[in-house]
């Protein structure tokens, strides 16, 4: 872990320097506490959902491509839910944790760069993301995005301790 917590004390520029902050942290804790597992564990599931580490990583890379590039930015996304595969996530056996991790932080960089684009009151551009409804503000899915990450950082620091890994605070 090398991203130190953002401690609410610790000065920020701005709520969009304050949030990119959150996620690099949360992004980093997926990363170690998957990294951190043994490789039989990192594609186990040790839950009645059956998702393993591996699997939410993937997840987690998609999730912040359909929300901001796909959905917020209205970019064209070849398969904005490759990370599923008739209604659950999936990754393939051959797809190395390496190349897992580099999309992952390949996409954390993008979303970074997204995020820095625009104020956090920009709407989001019209398309099939938003499911008919109209786009949400730029704010409205970093606080989506946050939640995600909070809630799925601590089912993996479950599915950690269960297997022996680390876990966090």
């Amino acid at each position: 872990m090398s991203v130190p917590f953002p401690e609410p004390t610790e000065p920020a520029s701005s709520s969009t320097e304050a949030i990119i902050r959150y996620l690099d942290y949360f992004r980093d804790q997926v990363a170690s506490r998957v990294e951190g597992l043994s490789e039989t564990e990192q594609r186990t599931s040790r839950l009645p959902s059956a998702w393993t580490p591996v699997q939410l990583l993937k997840h987690l890379t998609h999730v912040e491509q359909r929300w901001l590039e796909w959905g917020f930015e209205g970019a064209a996304v070849a398969d904005p839910w490759a990370d599923s595969r008739d209604g659950r996530w999936f990754v393939d056996e051959s797809e190395p944790l390496t190349d897992l991790l580099v999309a992952f932080r390949e996409q954390a960089t993008r979303s970074n760069a997204v995020i820095e684009a625009h104020a956090l009151s920009d709407v989001g551009q019209p398309g099939p993301r938003w499911e008919g409804q109209p786009p949400a503000t730029l704010e409205r899915v970093l606080l989506h995005l946050v939640q995600e990450y909070a809630r799925h950082v601590g089912h993996l620091d479950i599915v950690a301790e269960l297997a022996g890994g680390p876990t966090g605070e």
